[in-house]
């Protein structure tokens, strides 16, 4: 296969579901006789990353735009559906190819993936330290232990899921769904029963749209941000796999967790502020609740950038680097460690929201890029031989140019504590850079790829 090592890129494949050896397989699709898997484990696997400390602190920067619970709620329901629906779509794909979400990126960037790549890896690194800050906090508030020995600790923990990889990652995520469910369930009827909820929405007029249209925004970016892992952790399941099951399990995963730690952060508001997990603890009530509440947010860092590791570890090795897979998830550990203590630093809510935001926004013009591309391949039911489309002559500048008019586009709608775009300054704070990223990159590579085709006639240029 073009651009494929098989010696660093290959290596071994667990055997099923209960092989729970290092997987050394990188970027190289997955040949058929290593399949394994039902559609119905993705629920579990989607599910457990995603309920933690930082859906519910999502939640809190409702009420900080001035949304009462119920109009934050539907807001929430709106912006998860948005971003979580394409990630439903792309975890189809893996089945189809056997083959991971960046590295099938190569077919429209072609040696261009690179940038995509890159701005993939980086982000894994993001989202290690947006996720596991919360980890780190709670496992030192728990044991006494300074901030960066904890933080070191669950690092390592993460940092082991990642190295042993696909069916480790799927067996202990369905093991976190159980105890997740059973542990932010008894803090939403703790948050009912012990706390006031506000249901009176504190801005009006046009703060009050800006401030809808933000929140959509902020947890769609949260779903969304899945969306160039997707077809990593459905790789593996066979190419007989109904499309249907894969999606809606997927779907399920993702909307159940996010509005369920979303929910409880709303109905928390600012009685939870920039405490994060001490603040829940004290919530919980302290004593063995409290104790529990943050053994639990630990466990469910650990479990959620496990994700992030393994990831990161495909991307690293799509943009060309030669490193082993175990290596390549043990680098995005050790890089996400600084920006932890950055955050850590102080003004936790600007610095939560600004990365929530930049680590996403170049999610919509890849889509724009990557979703066009794969309707034409895959038009007529024909199924997509990655290896044979990969040895054609691949000419990534239609996508580079698609991404980058998309990114570019979108930058006047942009709304962070470190830039705001003019247009969304006038609309109060409306931030619309997702949509205005996707339109743009989708339009403009539709336009060049039917010109390069059309003056070349082979469909592949």
């Amino acid at each position: 296969m073009s651009g494929i090592d098989a010696d660093v890129f290959g290596g071994r494949m667990p055997s099923g579901t209960g092989d729970l050896a290092i997987e050394a397989r990188g970027i190289a699709p997955v040949p058929e006789a290593n399949r394994f898997g039902r559609p119905w484990r993705l629920a579990g696997v989607w599910f457990a990353p995603n309920l933690t400390m930082t859906a519910v602190f999502t939640g809190t920067l409702g009420g900080s735009l001035g949304l009462g619970f119920t109009t934050g709620f539907v807001v929430a329901v709106i912006g998860t559906l948005l971003g979580s629906l394409p990630v439903a779509w792309l975890s189809t794909w893996g089945p189809h190819t056997g083959t991971g979400q960046l590295p099938l990126a190569r077919l429209p960037f072609g040696r261009g993936v690179v940038l995509p790549g890159l701005v993939q890896w980086l982000g894994s690194i993001a989202w290690d330290a947006l996720v596991g800050l919360f980890g780190g906090e709670a496992l030192a508030e728990l044991t006494g232990l300074p901030f960066w020995a904890a933080m070191v600790i669950v690092l390592v923990l993460q940092c082991l899921l990642g190295v042993f990889g696909y069916a480790v990652i799927h067996r202990v995520q369905a093991v976190m769904s159980v105890v997740l469910v059973a542990a932010f369930v008894a803090l939403a009827v703790k948050v009912v029963l012990d706390h006031p909820i506000t249901f009176t929405d504190s801005a009006t007029g046009g703060d009050l749209a800006g401030g809808v249209v933000l929140f959509s925004t902020i947890t769609l970016s949260l779903a969304i941000s899945w969306a160039p892992y997707a077809a990593d952790f459905s790789r593996y399941l066979p190419s007989s796999t109904r499309p249907a099951g894969v999606f809606w399990f997927t779907l399920l995963g993702l909307v159940a967790s996010y509005l369920l730690g979303e929910g409880i952060g709303l109905a928390l508001g600012a009685a939870l502020g920039d405490q994060t997990a001490a603040g829940v603890a004290g919530l919980a009530g302290g004593g063995l609740p409290g104790d529990l509440a943050l053994l639990v947010i630990a466990l469910a860092t650990v479990s959620s950038n496990a994700m992030n590791d393994y990831s990161g570890s495909l991307a690293l090795q799509t943009v060309g680097v030669r490193l082993r897979r175990p290596v390549s998830a043990v680098v995005v550990t050790v890089l996400a460690f600084a920006l932890i203590l950055w955050m850590h630093s102080g003004d936790l809510s600007a610095k939560f929201e600004n990365v929530l935001l930049f680590v996403s926004y170049w999610i919509p013009p890849f889509l724009g890029v990557v979703v066009p591309d794969w309707r034409r391949r895959t038009r007529g039911g024909r199924r997509v031989e990655v290896p044979a489309e990969l040895n054609r002559p691949v000419r990534g500048w239609a996508a580079l140019v698609a991404f980058g008019a998309g990114f570019t586009a979108a930058v006047p709608f942009m709304h962070t504590t470190v830039y705001t775009g003019p247009v969304a300054a006038a609309l109060h704070g409306a931030d619309l850079a997702y949509y205005a990223g996707f339109v743009v990159s989708f339009a403009v590579y539709v336009v060049l790829r039917g010109r390069r085709a059309a003056d070349s006639h082979d469909g592949h240029a």
